[in-house]
């Protein structure tokens, strides 16, 4: 009851610096809520100055509003800015250029976390420790120069920042709790999913052993490819609070006049970090999924580097072939088989029509046609697409939003730098690969061999499950022998037939214990025969 109260104090604050920013309401949402939350959105403001004067977009009122609530409300900001399906496309996009930078806390506390962390002074291990060179919600970075000369990166977290955001956390996951308990249509969202995933987020940011664990295994993922790398990792000095990073020495993405002052091509650069951006999500399923120019750039041998990896998105197989069919079934215009695939991974409810929802998918993709592949956002694609599954329950997959969001940084980053780029053109490599590997006939035979590999598992536990059969069996006849339940074969075969529909699992399972059985019949008539 204590922790309600607190938390509902916590969120009324929230919400008088929103109300303050008018960015409480959606505007898009104003006609349509009750009279008592607008005399409540009122009442906020009593004695309070208004601080939107001057900005009209309302995703931009909604980010100053969140920083200067502070550190868990920017990374709640950064993380609904993924999240179209929440706030709306509008919103969302205001808050994709939020701000991640706070004041940096002071040197003399710096060295003392720093201290702490590694049980000696900083200087007993780097020759030069530099002031502050960026500071954000969760942590600051530091240039330090070893003994040898060699720069590094030092990234420290904030004082006190876990319980910060343990707190805020804590609220978050209230509201979202009261949202899907009085408000009913919330439920579609998944709030109380939705905040889970940003404390899990944000709690993977806070273990830099995490982040510098996630930028090794991109490292490893991209060891082979030639226009890419990540910086290297000083392990010995990694722990919870601190991590030890490569400096890097380059020209970021900011801006083209930028690259082309430090002798890059900024058209070709910008054809790399598309294709690089679809490598590390549609190749390897894990993809650094905050690349904002700040956090890329270009060195001096003419690769691009990636750094900060405490944002981090994965795609899962299923997921990877999920997008693979449904980029290629639109380019191709094989709108039903789109519509197959959004069922067979459950992604839209059964009680839904396939053919109406195929229809749904053709007022998509038609519009590509006759259109010049350069005016062909592959973000905007998927974005048309989640905007017409929503109609059709489709509850939207984190990893999936994740990723779309991901791809429309990226392309604002490269039309920045070449407004002229084919967005089709730059990732026809990777897309062509992409494709074969999870729809051409190697995929196909691919999955044949996976459903061999679990027919040998199940075989494999074919003895233990035949002998469990048998001895339910023999306790069904005794059971039945000495009076008791008396089980009819049809009652038998309903409740075999109500088991196997309760999973999928289940049928399948029917059919492979029921293949095996004949299997292994066969086998004993061949060899009585023999």
């Amino acid at each position: 009851m204590l922790r309600g109260v607190t938390h509902t104090f916590r969120l009324l604050h929230a919400a008088r610096v929103l109300a303050q920013y008018e960015a409480l309401i959606p505007e898009s949402m104003a006609g349509k809520v009750p009279a008592w939350v607008k005399f409540a959105t009122t009442a906020l403001r009593l004695g309070a100055a208004k601080k939107a004067e001057g900005i009209k977009a309302q995703g931009e009122r909604l980010a100053k509003a969140l920083q200067d609530l502070g550190p868990t409300y920017i990374k709640l900001g950064q993380f609904l800015a993924t999240r179209p399906d929440i706030l709306g496309h509008e919103l969302s996009d205001g808050l994709a250029v939020l701000q991640d930078r706070l004041p940096p806390f002071g040197m003399d506390l710096a060295r003392a976390e720093l201290t702490r962390e590694w049980e000696a002074a900083p200087e007993s291990f780097f020759a030069s420790f530099s002031e502050p060179v960026a500071a954000a919600s969760i942590a600051q970075v530091h240039k330090v120069v070893d003994a040898d000369g060699k720069p590094w990166a030092v990234k420290v977290l904030r004082p006190g920042i876990e319980r910060r955001f343990r707190q805020d956390l804590g609220s978050f996951a209230f509201a979202a709790r009261m949202a899907e308990r009085f408000f009913p249509k919330s439920r579609r969202l998944r709030p109380v999913d939705a905040i889970a995933t940003l404390a899990a987020s944000v709690t993977g940011e806070m273990d830099l052993r995490l982040e510098a664990a996630a930028a090794s295994e991109i490292a490893e993922n991209t060891r082979h490819d030639e226009h890419l790398r990540v910086p290297a990792i000083s392990w010995p000095h990694v722990t919870k609070r601190v991590l030890v990073t490569e400096w890097i020495e380059g020209a970021n993405l900011r801006t083209r006049a930028g690259l082309e002052a430090a002798g890059q091509d900024a058209s070709a650069v910008a054809n790399a970090l598309i294709q690089a951006m679809l490598t590390l999500c549609l190749r390897d399923g894990y993809f650094q999924a905050d690349m904002h120019p700040g956090n890329l750039f270009i060195d001096e041998t003419g690769k691009l580097v990636l750094i900060d990896f405490g944002i981090m998105g994965r795609l899962t197989r299923p997921e990877r072939r999920f997008l693979a069919e449904t980029l290629f079934g639109l380019l191709t215009r094989d709108y039903r088989r789109v519509a197959d695939v959004h069922f067979e991974i459950g992604y839209v409810p059964e009680h839904h029509n396939r053919d109406d929802f195929a229809l749904a998918l053709r007022s998509v993709g038609e519009r590509l046609f006759g259109r010049p592949a350069s005016e062909i956002s592959i973000a905007g694609l998927l974005a048309q697409l989640f905007d017409i599954t929503r109609s059709f329950d489709m509850e939207m997959q984190p990893s999936l939003l994740m990723t779309q969001k991901t791809i429309v940084v990226v392309e604002g980053v490269a039309r920045n730098l070449d407004p002229s780029i084919n967005m089709w053109t730059a990732a026809e490599p990777i897309m062509e690969r992409f494709i074969t590997d999870f729809v051409g006939p190697e995929a196909r035979l691919r999955e044949a061999a996976d459903g061999m590999t679990q027919l040998s598992r199940v075989a494999a536990r074919l003895p233990e499950t035949l002998e469990n059969l048998e001895k339910a069996a023999v306790i069904v006849n005794d059971i039945a022998e000495g009076g008791g339940v008396k089980l009819h074969p049809d009652t038998a075969q309903a409740i075999a037939e109500a088991e196997a529909k309760r999973t999928r699992g289940g049928r399948y399972a029917m059919w492979v214990g029921a293949g095996a059985l004949v299997a292994m019949a066969l086998a004993a008539i061949l060899g009585a025969g023999s």
